[in-house]
């Protein structure tokens, strides 16, 4: 095992609380609003790393999968939630769902947008003995016969790995009604069907890629979604700008909690705290993520409007026919 991959795996041994010293009692719960394995647990890590108090037991992570985070959602907003303290990981796949109404009727102002703890990137990843060596295979394939091509997707039609998946058949001059995709309850679940090789490719997220690639999964990484490439497992593999194809899938992580809660500024203080000390960065960038351009909790709100606008944008740009290839 190289140096690296030792590394990143002691890190998640502490962030997944194997340490008796971390813990917190600041609040009761991270909830993770998905199967295990994926983005959301990871910034539940994030967030038990960040309130970590001597002597208290850790976080506990509570994962409760249901529409990719809309569930947890409709509870937060409605105070059904059970009692306690509790922060709820998003992603920008949450803010997705916000931008498509999928939601219902609850809206973006609806919660407190609490912290932004870290960025993440999309990724492009196959299975190890799969036949494409680069994204422009890939694309070809897609081109020639889309039909053959199965993606895995935490999410259904419409969500953040669809989004990504769909954009990228649209580089290949390929309409999103053409995709073939398998659905999964979050991204833990899809990659281990790409794992399984019960699907072919998977438009994930960086993170999650460099987790299970510390953990030896047999995967190939095509092209990181990133203005540049990414530091840390992912240093060798090429953006997609690299290889012709421009397309770029910035991931915000962050938790947002009901938005009466009053030990929210507490908690925010915490957060904003633990996110100013000098080893955070060098820790967000093991796990194969970099910190968010944000200088204060009271520009996350803003910040997360701007990316639902984003998004909206990128849902427009889908709805116009792609251009031959």
């Amino acid at each position: 095992m190289s140096r690296g991959r030792r590394a990143l795996l002691a890190l998640l041994l502490a962030l997944s609380g194997s340490s008796a010293g971390a813990g917190t009692a600041l609040a009761d719960r991270c909830v993770a609003p998905a199967q295990p394995g994926g983005g959301f647990e990871l910034t539940c890590l994030l967030v038990r790393e960040a309130l970590a108090q001597p002597g208290q037991p850790p976080l506990p992570v509570l994962h409760q999968p249901g529409g990719i985070g809309a569930l947890v959602y409709d509870e937060v907003v409605r105070g059904r939630r059970p009692p306690g303290v509790e922060l709820v990981a998003f992603s920008t796949g949450t803010l997705l769902n916000l931008a498509q109404g999928r939601f219902g009727r609850h809206g973006v102002d609806d919660v407190r947008w609490l912290a932004l703890l870290a960025r993440d990137h999309g990724v492009v990843v196959v299975h190890r003995d799969a036949p494409w060596r680069d994204l422009p295979a890939l694309l070809r394939a897609l081109r020639e016969q889309p039909g053959t091509v199965a993606f895995a997707a935490g999410g259904t039609i419409g969500s953040q790995d669809w989004m990504k998946a769909a954009l990228l058949a649209r580089a290949a001059g390929v309409g999103p009604r053409a995709l073939r995709l398998i659905a999964f309850e979050g991204g833990g679940d899809a990659m281990r069907a790409l794992v399984g090789r019960h699907a072919q490719v998977l438009a994930g997220d960086a993170a999650e890629v460099a987790r299970q690639l510390a953990q030896g999964a047999p995967l190939r990484v095509l092209a990181v979604l990133a203005p540049q490439r990414l530091a840390g497992l992912l240093a060798a593999v090429p953006t997609a700008r690299e290889q012709g194809v421009d397309l770029v899938w910035p991931i915000l992580r962050g938790v947002y909690v009901a938005r009466d809660l009053p030990e929210a500024d507490r908690l925010a203080r915490q957060l904003e705290a633990a996110r100013q000390r000098p080893d955070w960065a060098a820790q967000v960038q093991r796990l194969g993520l970099a910190v968010p351009a944000v200088s204060s909790a009271a520009e996350v709100p803003a910040q997360v409007r701007e990316e639902v606008a984003r998004l909206r944008q990128a849902l427009e740009q889908l709805r116009r026919p792609p251009e031959a290839r």
